[in-house]
């Protein structure tokens, strides 16, 4: 699975884990997440979000 960063403050969005918390289940793809899903740390767009490498 693939794992996307917040350029901002550094939160990995982990596809194997997901987002619970906020209502994102375990190998939510990244695609799949809402348009309006936000960085749960700083509240950045998904659309800023990079791939981790």
């Amino acid at each position: 699975m693939i794992e996307y960063i917040c350029p901002a403050c550094g939160y990995v969005y982990d596809e194997s884990i997901g987002d619970v918390d906020n209502g994102i289940e375990p190998g939510t793809s990244f695609e799949d997440l809402p348009n309006d899903w936000i960085c749960p740390i700083c509240g950045l767009p998904k659309s800023e979000f990079q791939i981790k490498e």
